[in-house]
């Protein structure tokens, strides 16, 4: 039960994370995409997550369609140095979503 309260915990805070649009690093070949604005809007919208792309139920990663290419969207953990892997229920986490298209993967 608490692994799961730990599981939720860390959905909710990367699905606000997500939905306030800080903290986002796009890659070159996004830049080169039309319509970022609307890309971010459909990122900061996402919601079909399922057991194939969120099997740990954390809401981290997703992808989509965007005029014709296949984008990723990630969510990483960092300490407030933006150098090391934090802990994501930890209060001092600093969150970064990269914008890539598949194929920079």
């Amino acid at each position: 039960m608490v692994e799961y309260l730990m599981i939720s915990n860390i959905a909710s805070l990367n699905d606000t994370f997500r939905r306030s649009g800080f903290g986002v690093t796009m890659t070159q070949g996004i830049r080169n995409l039309p319509d970022l604005d609307g890309l971010m809007s459909a990122i900061r919208d996402f919601n079909r997550f399922n057991e194939d792309n969120d099997p740990y139920g954390e809401r981290d990663f997703g992808s989509l369609d965007w005029y014709g290419e296949k984008v990723f969207w990630k969510i990483d953990y960092y300490d407030q140095a933006l150098r090391v892997w934090e802990d994501p229920t930890s209060p001092t986490c600093q969150r970064v979503l990269t914008v890539m298209c598949a194929d920079e993967y």
